[in-house]
């Protein structure tokens, strides 16, 4: 035994750190550019929609990514415990955990499938304008069509998880490639009316918005299934016969979930909050929309930042599971720095054409364009300390420790983003309902929005630096 140990840390001392990392990276790094690229060619697609499809999309965002951040949080707890087994070689330890993980996530997903299709009508009301009720219409329907797809979501990000626990990254990229590619070529047929193209007929279902979220939900259910028939044919074992999970085994997965979650869900309340101030700036529909744009293209910033805060969850969690705490911060170090690199060389470009980038995206709509050229600079100038605070949540995360990463995203969020957005982007003595005001602001409009998701994006990237560097994530039990 005690040879078998040394053998192993041996074997890591004599290592290529760098190599290490990017093995793991880089098909998590391809796969987010596919899926970036599928983002953008949504908004594409949408944006040759009528206006108020753009702004329903964007707003739908808020629902979207508070129902997607709740199935990442599970994809999270399935990477800390299957990597950690997976590090110490117990068998045993990681096919349970991957196989209650998905029984936990196929739950909750259905469940909140019910639940995001019960609050889409009150979801547009809150968020959108008082006065833009076809956006409100639209962003109901996208959102039903949303729902359908809401349970295989869940299980993809869970057994996602759980491959990328044991080291493998490859498959996902492959997977979801494929699905990404199914999502395009059904939105290309559903969005749009039957056309000739280039003398040849493409037939069209001319569902318009709710087609997007019509072919987003087809392409899951596809990708889901091929997701539990391949797990079978790796060490996780076959993961389709799922049971109601044990209380033990779901208050071990809620512990690491849950502070994830309550991350995730505060930030998207953050957001909804963002949104709703953004309603109350002049020409409201267009700054939304133009926040839907903006953030889409910022993918292309944080794609390799992505791939490399799920090489650092995966490889923190089994570092910790062989017993090699400084290897484990040594990767994570080196994960964080590179993302800050490679997002740097990525931001310089898109200053400088941010401005053809929206009008392209937007299909030549100004307002919006304008709106989002100045969003996409702004956030180029704090994206490399996005990108350290993105790595460093994984690593933290891949450590088991979801609680500080909570607690800074909870201060970023809410102690800075929405009251700065408040100050800045509205004037003051507006009213907020109709029994409170804003006593104080400088009214910038959109644009103090947008500086303020700068500055607590700058905030957020610092406080997961010193949280780190802290080290006490190393001590955490999964």
């Amino acid at each position: 035994m005690a040879t078998a140990a040394l053998a192993q840390v041996e074997a890591t001392v004599s290592e290529n750190p760098i190599r290490v990392v990017w093995a793991l990276a880089w098909p998590a790094v391809a796969l987010n550019s596919l899926q970036v690229l599928n983002t953008l060619l949504d908004r594409f697609f949408i944006g040759h929609l009528e206006p108020s499809a753009l702004t329903a999309q964007a707003a739908s965002q808020n629902v979207m990514f508070l129902m997607f951040s709740i199935a990442a949080a599970i994809g999270t707890a399935a990477t800390a415990i299957v990597s950690r087994s997976f590090g110490a070689k117990d068998v045993a330890g990681y096919r349970i955990g991957a196989r209650e993980s998905a029984s936990v996530t196929t739950i909750a997903g259905f469940v909140l499938a019910g639940a995001t299709a019960l609050i889409a009508p009150i979801a547009s009301h809150i968020l959108l304008p008082a006065n833009d009720s076809r956006s409100m219409h639209l962003m109901t329907g996208y959102l039903t069509g949303y729902a359908a797809g809401l349970p295989a979501i869940f299980v993809i990000q869970t057994l996602a998880g759980s491959l990328r626990g044991i080291g493998d990254t490859k498959s996902p990229m492959y997977i979801s490639g494929l699905q990404i590619l199914m999502h395009v070529s059904l939105n290309f047929l559903l969005i749009f009316p039957a056309r000739n193209i280039g003398g040849i007929r493409v037939p069209g279902a001319n569902l318009g918005l709710v087609g997007a979220s019509t072919a987003l939900s087809i392409s899951s259910w596809v990708a889901a299934l091929i997701y539990l028939g391949f797990t079978g044919r790796t060490p996780l074992g076959r993961l389709w016969k799922m049971a109601v999970p044990t209380l033990e085994w779901f208050a071990r997965i809620m512990r690491i979930a849950l502070p994830a979650a309550t991350m995730m869900v505060l930030r998207v309340f953050s957001g909804v909050a963002f949104t709703v101030v953004l309603a109350r700036v002049p020409d409201a529909s267009a700054a939304i929309a133009a926040m839907g744009v903006g953030f889409a293209i910022e993918g292309i910033m944080y794609m390799p930042s992505f791939g490399l805060q799920v090489a650092a969850s995966a490889l923190v969690g089994q570092s910790l599971g062989m017993r090699q705490p400084d290897r484990a911060e040594r990767l994570g170090w080196i994960a964080a720095h590179h993302a800050a690199l490679v997002t740097l060389a990525l931001a310089v470009p898109l200053i400088a054409w941010a401005g053809p980038i929206t009008w392209l995206i937007v299909g030549g709509k100004q307002d919006i364009a304008r709106e989002s050229a100045l969003l996409l600079r702004l956030l180029c100038s704090t994206e490399v300390m996005f990108a350290y605070s993105m790595v460093l949540i994984g690593a933290m995360q891949g450590a088991g420790d979801t609680v500080k990463p909570m607690w800074i995203s909870v201060f970023s969020m809410w102690g800075l983003r929405v009251p700065l957005a408040l100050f800045l982007a509205l004037p003051k003595g507006i009213n907020l309902t109709s029994w409170l005001f804003l006593p104080f602001g400088a009214g910038l409009g959109a644009a103090g929005a947008w500086i303020a998701v700068c500055l607590t994006q700058a905030v957020q990237g610092g406080l997961c630096v010193w949280a780190f560097r802290q080290g006490g994530w190393k001590l955490k039990r999964v």
